[in-house]
């Protein structure tokens, strides 16, 4: 199966630790949608969905030919529009899992660029007022969630709270979104303001209220800690508070100063100061204990779910599933070449507007495939299949992970069960430390 990631860029404002692409342009919003239903029309998303699927099961099966998940994430998803949310949909369906998919069946874009060409210059001559008519189409999408285009399948939007209003229930009504990831950060008004967030931590649970009222029963939330002069106690009260809420997903991240963001600019200039390494520490553990202790299952290093609730579509990062990327600065990955839509939303919307996707890639070879699965399956509990990693890999590589392993076993940092290598949770607060040790270097 594959999923489907839209990147939606848009901020009313920015986050002082937010390293993630991102603009506060509001006023593009439109052309951006319209630039994103274009991208599901240039690129062969049908055929990708198609070979990800033959490529993950090995099966030839038009019923498999599927996507799994769909996720907006940004940015502020929340911030578009009902209209240009249900217009966002409505492209899904048509040109990803409707009517056109048969006739759109045609080589990737990285091969026969004649037929391309053809096909790039035909969307070109898509006149304005059949865009208007495709727009006038889209805002009768009805939504239902029993929609057999979307059917099983796991439908994420970010949110803030603050944005989850009664009028914005009422367009989610209409979308097939089963599950809301919102970023709660903190319940603790002061750090808020300190992030430069908008919602205060009342928002937090009217938001849940107000989700839970409209069906919507798959819920997750954001959670940082770290803040410069919070203590364990406080942190701790924040992981209660979310376990009031009564949320079936958990994901919590300690404070990053990465380079570029106003946080980092106010750790340079001595204004604030990070937490000692050991109080960090206390707070990873103090999460752990205090969700599995809660009936949370810690799947992921960095995220915790109720039995059932796992997030299947991050989890296809993790377990080297196939996924396609649309929108500004988004990645796309078939397990032999990895994608990625220009970072700079105008340039984007230019390029696509000429019928042509502005990207870069790059073909994945046998030692990035390898550290790939390294960093990423490494973080799960899941571990690394060993009999998978010597089918996919070959035997010289699989015995050569298993002899790095051992020095890390029998430090109490990992350990092999059923037949897979994962890190102990003792390992997982090193875990950057233990994988860079599995590494391959090219000579």
């Amino acid at each position: 199966m594959a999923g489907l990631y839209i990147h939606i860029p848009f901020c009313e404002s920015r986050c002082i630790y937010c390293g993630f692409y991102s603009t506060t342009s509001l006023k593009l919003r439109e052309a951006y949608v319209d630039a994103l239903c274009k991208e599901m029309q240039l690129r062969p998303i049908a055929s990708e969905i198609e070979e990800n699927t033959k490529m993950e099961t090995d099966c030839k099966s038009k019923a498999d030919e599927k996507m799994d998940t769909i996720y907006l994430g940004g940015g502020t998803p929340s911030q578009l529009s009902g209209k240009q949310l249900m217009r966002l949909f409505e492209g899904i369906k048509t040109y990803i899992g409707g009517g056109e998919r048969e006739e759109r069946r045609v080589m990737s874009d990285e091969s026969k660029d004649g037929e391309n060409e053809e096909r790039r210059g035909k969307s070109d001559e898509l006149k304005d007022g059949e865009r208007e008519e495709q727009r006038g189409k889209s805002d009768e999408f009805d939504g239902e969630k029993g929609d057999k285009v979307f059917e099983g399948m796991e439908i994420t939007m970010e949110c803030n709270p603050d944005d989850v209003t009664d009028e914005f229930c009422e367009t989610l009504r209409k979308l097939p979104v089963n599950r809301i990831s919102m970023g709660a950060q903190t319940f603790s008004d002061d750090r808020l303001r300190f992030l430069h967030r908008r919602h205060n931590a009342a928002e937090v649970k009217t938001a849940v209220e107000r989700l839970r009222a409209i069906g919507i029963q798959n819920i997750s939330i954001d959670l940082m800690f770290g803040f410069p002069g919070e203590t364990i106690d406080d942190w701790k009260n924040d992981i209660l508070e979310a376990i009031r809420l009564g949320v079936e997903h958990i994901s919590a991240y300690s404070l990053m100063y990465e380079e570029g963001t106003a946080l980092y600019r106010l750790l340079a200039q001595g204004k604030i100061a990070e937490i000692d390494e050991e109080t960090s520490r206390q707070m990873y553990e103090t999460l752990i204990t205090t969700l599995t202790q809660a009936g949370y299952e810690h799947y992921e290093i960095s995220n915790f779910a109720r039995l059932g609730y796992r997030s299947r579509h991050n989890s296809s990062y993790w377990h080297e599933i196939p996924y396609i990327g649309l929108g500004a600065a988004a990645h796309s990955y078939n397990k032999s070449t990895r994608t990625w839509n220009v970072d700079d939303i105008n340039e984007y919307i230019a390029q696509i507007n000429l019928g042509k996707r502005p990207y870069e890639g790059e073909k994945l070879d046998l030692t990035t495939r390898y550290n790939d699965l390294i960093t990423t399956a490494l973080r799960t509990s899941d571990g690394i299949d060993l009999a998978h990693m010597q089918q996919e890999f070959g035997n010289p590589l699989a015995q050569q992970l298993l002899n790095e392993a051992q020095k890390h076993i029998d430090r109490g940092l990992m350990k092999i069960k059923d037949g897979k290598l994962s890190l102990t949770r003792k390992g997982l607060y090193i875990s950057d430390d233990v994988m860079s040790d599995f590494m391959l270097v090219d000579e």
